[in-house]
């Protein structure tokens, strides 16, 4: 499930080249996720990494993760029975 979110959020990313010509690459829907490199390919690759962080943050913090597409990782999880 969270290979799936990463995926989606990856797939919402957009790049911009700016002034000094590095790029800039960010997804809306996830505040505060963004990144820069030289490069188009490394903006990519610390997007992704940066996705990862603030997702595993976010989860471990109880944050509300924005959903992406039909992924959802806010679903409550039942407790299981202990007998």
């Amino acid at each position: 499930m969270i290979t799936k979110y990463l995926s989606e959020a990856m797939h919402r990313a957009k790049y911009k080249i700016l002034e000094d010509g590095t790029y800039y690459g960010w997804v809306e829907e996830l505040p505060g996720v963004w990144a820069t490199a030289i490069s188009l390919e490394e903006c990519r690759e610390e997007l992704g990494a940066v996705i990862e962080d603030w997702l595993l943050l976010g989860l471990r913090l109880g944050h509300e993760i924005p959903v992406l597409g039909d992924v959802n990782l806010n679903a409550e999880v039942q407790p299981v029975a202990s007998e």
